[in-house]
């Protein structure tokens, strides 16, 4: 899309070179290689959206993501055994607990988890997590703070993941216990985005800076949350075949169904209520999260779109959710069309992220999906 070129043509090529202590090996290491090729592979949908970050912000959200999807491998890398997943992942969070990085401990993650990758961006990801750290070395000190904050809180997620979930098949099928385990796992793999973006924006975009950061932070949370409910919805059938139930079991018993019930797509008609009344509240997270897009200035164009997007896809895919008869079969996978997608970012792109366009949009949106 011409947009898009534009904005990819506007982002920096700065190559960051590293004080020798920090980089024993005296390598410079390349911000575009990273943070713009590297972050395309792991994730085009992302990468959509990071397009239009404001430049200042850019590297560090970036960045922080990496580190995510990072942590998030070492989790998922089912060669390794549950017990060494833990203890990698122990090993990354150790690395934002502190002002050092030990490279030997980064060294070792590489050594043990690159190799099993059968992603190729995945592996390259993993193998080159030396220069992310040696970027965030180059951060400031208060955006090092927001970044080791966000890990430290998103790896309890993934840790919660391994621990909640013993096994990685139906016949090991375990559901969330509770509604507050569902609200605190969202909290700990999104809702913690929320503040660390508030929290980045408001320290670097002059135009939030009368916001409340301790305030909006709350509101920024209930975005993610939105966000990692639609996630969890659209995905159920997936999850099951890897023995994770996100739906707690008391909102199934209340249904008369029991985690395994998910597995028969015959039952599809009995799930939908309780799928309904997750969609309610990934609805009302959301909103909140519109609340929060719209209390951005109109001229923050850029950041306003790259709020506007996620929600606006989230909402079509929970009206896709609540029209897909195969919500339950695992062959199939809920998306909205790139059609759509189009759609979303002509509409929100033509109109300079206008709000009374955006919110006729999602208004009309929520009157199909809850």
């Amino acid at each position: 899309m011409a947009h898009e070129s534009t904005v990819l043509d506007e982002q920096h090529s700065r190559t960051a070179e590293v004080p020798s202590e920090q980089d024993p090996a005296g390598r410079t290491v390349s911000k575009p290689e990273l943070l713009k090729a590297l972050l395309k592979q792991v994730s085009r949908l992302f990468y959509t959206t990071l397009v239009v970050v404001p430049a200042n912000v850019r590297d560090q959200v970036s960045l922080a993501y990496l580190f995510a999807r990072a942590a998030d491998t070492i989790a998922d890398t089912d060669l390794i055994d549950r017990p060494s997943r833990l203890e990698f992942l122990n090993l990354l969070k150790g690395q934002f607990t502190g002002d050092q990085i030990v490279w030997e401990q980064v060294q070792a993650i590489q050594r043990a988890v690159a190799p099993l990758q059968q992603d190729s961006a995945e592996r390259t990801l993993l193998e080159r997590l030396d220069d992310c750290f040696r970027l965030f070395l180059d951060f400031s000190p208060d955006d090092r703070q927001r970044v080791r904050r966000l890990m430290t809180t998103l790896t309890q997620g993934m840790d919660m993941d391994l621990r909640v979930f013993p096994g990685r098949s139906v016949e090991e099928l375990t559901a969330l216990k509770t509604a507050d385990e569902l609200d605190r796992y969202t909290y700990y793999v999104a809702g913690c985005v929320g503040e660390f973006w508030t929290d980045l924006m408001c320290a670097h975009r002059k135009a939030l800076a009368s916001w409340n950061v301790a305030e909006m932070s709350q509101v920024g949370i209930r975005f993610g949350k939105g966000l990692q409910l639609t996630n969890i919805i659209k995905d159920v059938a997936h999850d099951l075949q890897k023995g994770r139930c996100y739906i707690p079991e008391p909102m199934l018993a209340e249904a008369g169904l029991t985690p395994q019930d998910l597995l028969d797509q015959s039952n599809l008609p009995r799930v939908r209520p309780v799928l309904t009344k997750l969609v309610r509240m990934a609805v009302d997270h959301l909103d909140q999260g519109w609340l929060y897009t719209m209390a951005i200035p109109r001229y923050e164009t850029r950041l306003r779109l790259s709020c506007m997007w996620p929600i606006l896809s989230a909402g079509e895919s929970l009206k896709s959710v609540l029209h897909s008869p195969d919500i339950l079969n695992p062959a199939v996978k809920v998306k909205i069309p790139r059609s759509k997608v189009y759609q979303i970012l002509a509409m929100t792109t033509g109109t300079a992220a206008c709000g009374y366009a955006g919110t006729a949009y999602w208004g009309h949106l929520r009157k199909q999906i809850a």
